[in-house]
């Protein structure tokens, strides 16, 4: 008689949806916890690790391929002790393994990523990432792999342990170095544009070859750099050529979500053509802010109109009743990927008249082969500008043509199957988004967006705010774990984003209490810089400080980049003095691999030059025209905030106490005397405020 596993009742209960998605498997899954741990060293048995996410394709196959299979089960329950992680809930873990990874195999990871751990020490002496089923590829079954594995446990203890010590210390060493005290300059944002620009993909945007992905982070650095060759007299061309050629392209094609808005994880071909079918919050988070910015500086109809797409899904699709946005939607819906989105071509005649499939068709290339599985992925060839050239239709009809097919096939999409999705709420993503919505709210003048922000940030007070320390994940009325460097760091950026949206003394103090929670529980006070972990977190083989970018920003750079605004914004040399030694600790990273570190090159930037602040006061009729003014151009040092005349005495140098109607401008310490009319106040922002 089978054996149901006493995980069911161990995993089905998780505020996770991937733990829950392996609660019926015959294998014996634990979380991790300390009673997996103690079972694993009492036993003395290896532990298996297998860290993934519920929108992960792979994840699933590896899942439905051996975690479902009986034999295979029983051969893991047998000779280890099986633990499941979400990386998403814990991307401490999810760092840690990775890294290890990395330096086990010399290689990146990725998920699933399986793991076989010491259980006296959990140091890895084997690692990869999917195993087959059957060998193939070059792989191992992964039945064969657990036999080897569990064998060389017993066998090799010495150069296991041996291995084991080396990589302990291999872990340790990628903390960083001491700080630098040589000055800052700007050789490596100088450095990691060239780098950027050897390895720009001239043809269709974006950065290497296949699989591509945004490097969201790398955009808007050059995006900043530009602006600023420009501020000085010497404009980057290529620098803006990179950015809006490669945001262009994306936005173009199979990457975004033609129909429903939203982009995709990343493209497995260099043309952006077919992507990886899951839908990251994070991902659109970083892409909408990135857009809003570019929009501000070109005046794109395109980056607009992806702005209108993206937002458009987040506010159907991806915010809960609570508040709170969701995580993700998965690669697959019945069984599999990307089946939602494809299209069959006589489904597409059938759905659309003559004239609106005629336009549709010299758009998407539906002349050609189809290209993913048999069917078509929307993937655009040209702009609409071109579209109506080669059409002979004015640029009028095309768009009302294109809007009306687009109604048209969205309407029928609705009526599939769709895609799961994972309903947990976790705060450093909602923070990535809620600066998205409040940059794209501000500079479309969206007050609906406003509002999903607003919504969001009250549901992050109200729900993962207790008792001044802050939680990473909510779900189903249960908010758990603590935070980790990201989460306040993202959340003290989106605060400082939602101020210059709309005033509020309640967030200008949450935002300071989460940059005294960072400092008091992250910092690393001797070296600088931020651990990834809080310092009563528990104890893991490595606790890490990372300064790379991966598929978001580093925690390092922009807890550099937020505190040394809001330092300026409060005048507060606590908050300065910290996001400098954020930078100075890793200067030799940023002089040896600065493409590596776009968000602490951003940080980097904001300490050679120091943000543009603007206090508005006034009545709200007054600060709405002074703001907007204040917006009009793309000026990414600038922090503009609106504040009503009964507003917060605790802002810094030139505005504390000043509450006449009017604004004052500083850049640093320094502030011009205050402007009262707003023909004034054009003017100083044209000239750069003279500062």
């Amino acid at each position: 008689m089978q054996i149901i596993p006493p995980s069911k009742g161990r995993l089905s209960q998780s505020t996770s949806p991937y733990l829950e998605q392996h609660a019926d498997n015959p294998v014996d899954w634990w979380p991790w916890c300390e009673e997996a741990l103690q079972l694993a060293r009492e036993e003395d048995k290896p532990i298996l690790l297998s860290i993934g996410y519920s929108a992960c394709h792979w994840c699933h196959v590896m899942a439905h391929e051996s975690f479902e299979d009986v034999e295979t089960a029983e051969l893991m329950n047998r000779l280890f002790i099986n633990i499941k992680v979400d990386r998403e809930e814990r991307p401490d873990l999810d760092k840690i393994y990775q890294n290890a990874h990395q330096l086990l195999v010399r290689r990146p990871g990725g998920w699933p990523l399986t793991l076989f751990l010491s259980p006296h020490d959990h140091t890895p002496y084997f690692c990869g990432t999917y195993f087959p089923k059957e060998p193939r590829h070059g792989l191992p079954s992964f039945k064969d792999l657990l036999v080897g594995t569990e064998q060389a446990y017993r066998q090799q203890s010495e150069a296991i342990a041996e291995q084991s010590l080396s990589l302990r210390e291999l872990l340790k060493s990628l903390q960083g170095a001491e700080v630098d005290e040589a000055a800052l300059t700007a050789a490596p944002i100088r450095l990691a544009r060239d780098h950027l620009w050897e390895n720009f993909d001239h043809q269709y945007g974006g950065f290497g070859a296949a699989p591509k992905f945004p490097h969201t982070t790398s955009l808007e650095l050059l995006l900043v750099h530009w602006a600023d060759s420009v501020r000085d007299g010497k404009p980057d061309e290529q620098a803006q050529h990179m950015v809006v050629h490669s945001l262009e392209r994306m936005a173009l094609s199979g990457l975004c979500d033609q129909i429903g808005g939203g982009f995709y994880r990343y493209s497995v071909d260099e043309r952006w053509e077919i992507p990886h079918f899951e839908k990251m919050l994070y991902d659109n988070g970083l892409l909408l802010s990135l857009y809003s910015d570019a929009w501000q500086a070109t005046g794109s109809p395109l980056f607009r109109r992806t702005i209108e797409q993206t937002v458009g899904w987040v506010l159907r699709e991806m915010q809960s009743p609570e508040g709170g946005y969701y995580s993700s939607l998965d690669a697959d819906s019945e069984g599999q990927e990307g089946r939602f989105y494809a299209w069959g071509n006589d489904e597409l005649a059938a759905l659309l008249d003559r004239e609106e499939y005629d336009l549709f068709s010299l758009k998407f290339g539906l002349n050609e082969s189809p290209n993913f599985e048999g069917c078509w992925h929307l993937h655009a060839k040209m702009g609409n500008a071109e579209l109506a050239e080669l059409s002979a239709l004015d640029l009028e009809r095309v768009e009302a043509l294109l809007l009306s097919a687009e109604k048209n096939l969205f309407q029928a999409r609705e009526k599939r199957v769709r895609p799961g999705c994972d309903d947990k709420v976790l705060t450093a993503w909602n923070a990535l988004m809620i600066k998205g919505m409040a940059r794209a709210a501000l500079l479309l003048e969206r007050p609906d967006l406003q509002a999903s922000a607003d919504l969001a940030l009250a549901f992050i007070r109200e729900n993962l705010w207790r008792d001044g320390r802050l939680l990473a994940s909510w779900r189903k009325g249960r908010a758990e774990l603590p935070a980790y460097l990201d989460d306040h760091a993202f959340l003290l950026d989106a605060l400082l984003e939602m101020l210059q949206l709309r005033w509020s003394d309640e967030d200008l103090g949450f935002a300071k209490a989460l940059a005294d929670s960072l400092l008091a529980h992250f910092e690393d006070s001797e070296a600088g810089g931020f651990f990834f972990t809080a310092d009563d977190h528990e104890p893991l083989i490595q606790r890490p400080k990372p300064w790379t970018d991966d598929a978001m920003p580093s925690g390092n750079g922009v807890a550099a980049h937020a505190l040394g605004r809001l330092g300026h914004l409060l005048s507060e040399p606590r908050y300065l003095d910290a996001a400098e030694r954020a930078v100075k600790v890793v200067k030799s990273n940023l002089d040896h691999s600065p493409s590596a570190c776009g968000s602490l090159l951003l940080g980097l930037k904001e300490l050679l030059i120091p943000p543009e602040l603007i206090m508005i006061r006034g009545a709200e009729v007054l600060r709405e025209q002074w703001q907007r003014s204040a917006v009009k151009g793309y000026a990414p040092h600038r922090l503009s905030c609106a504040i009503p005349t009964s507003g917060s005495d605790e802002l810094g140098a030139g505005n504390a106490g000043e509450k006449s109607p009017g604004a004052v401008i500083c850049r640093g310490t320094h502030c011009l005397p205050p402007v009262t009319e707003l023909s004034d106040f054009d003017r100083l922002l044209e000239d750069g405020a003279a500062i």
